[in-house]
């Protein structure tokens, strides 16, 4: 068997070792249009920072590695104009001496990637103006930033991409300017859980700008300008665009193959495409959504890898290997937090019209009488009937990868949340506390599932009517001069609170407040149990707080 795959990198690189491992006979070419068919793209920043400090590193397989040990020939620089199906063959054009020829194959793979979005703004074509996708792209960036001594730049976008340049930039000693066009940065989590990022961002003096987009670039003697959607103008030494990507998906368009709707190759969980003996993973193809069930982009190299290795048993071994559809499990790291998230997030459900409820934790990641203990705050959405988890989120200094990974193990499993409270982690004072944040947030999903609490939210104090609510803060006086006060609380602090039940409207409705939704739990079953109306806010201060500044 002849198997041509059409792009390296993550999906093409794994589907040709994995292929050569089935199979000792099958010949196997890669044909990559750039000049490196196995790099580390999500290094890419890391080396501009200085973080990663040889290049060389990035590297990971060469053509002569590939030949070496596996057998494979890997053809750098080299670019697949067409596909015909029929004569099952590609046309194939050598970038180095600008022959075209044709290469015929019994099973075709394509794992052509995505490419920047670049929107129709003036000046976007000037020099000084980047993205970054590949290693050349690296390259140029650092050089003109030694060339010119660039002491200024501007990224548009605040996504992974934009967030990773921005710190590797900010470590430069460079001053950065981050303009994002919605009202926060990292979109796969929502506003409240982004504001902890985005005082982090400041507080390392970058000039974040959410809600403002770029108009155009121009260029004159003194250099570069940005003009922003405010109307203002900045001087900058480089813009890098880090808008997001989409499929390259044209190959496969002109050669009659289907896209969905989301602009990406269609394929079915083998990753066949609607073409027999064609497949494609990665980047370029839309997978299904783990919660929604529907088609999804996933841009990210842990399912790029996985598809390649599904498609190559399938294109060989024809044994039904499937992909078992996408959470977007991802986490970022920006200067000292990290944030990371799975499954659906708040925006997404909200807009779709599910069904889900939301708790929140804010919690030590190890025991707190250990030094160096750091906050983790977590949230869990979940469908309030049946405890399905829907998507979590995390943010903190330590231990957010391990909470949102066993979340996301979780979820794939099809485990609900009163199964969170059950799993045992590990634990020793130096790595944990003896109930984990995911435990701790098991169990206060639970609560609410099984109706041993009820819970309301920042919007509900928003919108509180004082003619039949009463807001309760039961923290200590000290905690209200050190962290802030809730607007128009009634304050009684929770261990005094069963001798001032008579301070409180038995004709009331009470939302309690606490810091962070531990002791208003408490304080919700005390009033319960003397008849009151109660309901406990979710996360507490820390969580109110975070709504606030998202809504600044």
């Amino acid at each position: 068997m002849k198997i041509v795959i059409v792009g390296g990198v993550a999906g093409g690189a794994s589907a040709a070792a994995r292929a050569r491992r089935l199979s000792e006979d099958a010949e196997i070419i890669v044909l990559e249009r750039g000049e490196y068919v196995s790099f580390a793209n999500c290094g890419l920043p890391y080396h501009i920072g200085g973080v990663i400090p040889e290049r060389q590193s990035l590297i990971l397989k060469t053509p002569q590695d590939f030949k070496t040990r596996f057998n494979i020939d890997v053809r750098v620089r080299h670019e697949v104009l067409a596909i015909d199906p029929e004569q099952k063959s590609v046309t194939v054009k050598n970038l180095t001496t600008g022959e075209n020829y044709t290469e015929t194959w019994d099973r075709l793979l394509l794992s052509t990637g995505a490419a920047p979005i670049v929107p129709p703004l003036p000046g976007l074509n000037e020099t000084g103006v980047f993205s970054l996708r590949s290693i050349n792209d690296m390259d140029a960036i650092i050089a003109w930033i030694k060339q010119h001594d660039v002491s200024h730049a501007t990224l548009v976008g605040g996504g992974f991409i934009g967030l990773e340049v921005m710190e590797a930039l900010t470590e430069r000693g460079m001053s950065v300017t981050l303009l994002e066009m919605g009202n926060q940065v990292m979109a796969p989590v929502d506003p409240e859980m982004a504001s902890a990022l985005h005082q982090e961002i400041r507080n390392h003096g970058v000039d974040l700008r959410l809600k403002t987009a770029l108009k155009q670039v121009t260029r004159d003697v003194a250099g570069l300008s940005v003009e922003l959607s405010s109307g203002e103008k900045l001087r900058t030494g480089m813009v890098l665009l880090a808008i997001g990507v989409k499929p390259e998906s044209r190959l496969a368009t002109d050669a009659g193959i289907a896209t969905g709707e989301r602009g990406g190759i269609r394929v079915n969980a083998q990753m066949q495409t609607s073409v027999p003996g064609i497949y494609a993973v990665g980047d370029a193809v839309e997978t299904q959504d783990l919660v929604f069930q529907s088609p999804t982009l996933i841009p990210l190299a842990g399912p790029a890898n996985r598809q390649g290795r599904i498609a190559a048993d399938n294109m060989l071994m024809n044994r039904g290997s499937t992909y078992r559809g996408s959470q977007g499990t991802a986490i970022c790291k920006v200067f000292s937090l990290s944030i990371g998230s799975c499954g659906a997030n708040e925006k997404q459900l909200a807009a779709r019209g599910r069904r889900y409820e939301k708790v929140y934790v804010h919690s030590a990641d190890h025991a707190s009488y250990y030094p160096g203990a750091a906050m983790i705050s977590l949230k869990l959405l979940f469908d309030p009937q049946n405890g399905t988890i829907l998507g979590a989120q995390a943010s903190g200094q330590n231990g957010v990868d391990k909470r949102i990974d066993v979340l996301a193990v979780a979820q794939r499993a099809g485990m609900k949340v009163a199964d969170l409270e059950h799993l045992e982690l590990t634990y020793a004072p130096p790595f944990n506390s003896a109930r984990d944040v995911v435990n701790q947030a098991g169990m206060v999903a639970t609560n609410v599932l099984f109706g041993d609490t009820a819970i309301c939210h920042a919007s509900d104090i928003q919108q509180l009517d004082p003619a039949t609510q009463c807001l309760l803060d039961i923290r200590n006086p000290g905690e209200l001069t050190q962290f802030g006060e809730y607007p128009n609380a009634l304050s009684i602090p929770l261990d005094t609170l069963r001798e001032n039940l008579g301070r409180l409207p038995k004709d009331k409705e009470i939302l309690i407040g606490c810091q962070s939704g531990l002791r208003g739990h408490v304080a919700y079953r005390i009033l319960t149990a003397q008849g009151f109306r109660a309901r406990n806010l979710s996360g507490g201060f820390k969580t109110w707080q975070a709504v606030l500044q998202a809504t600044e």
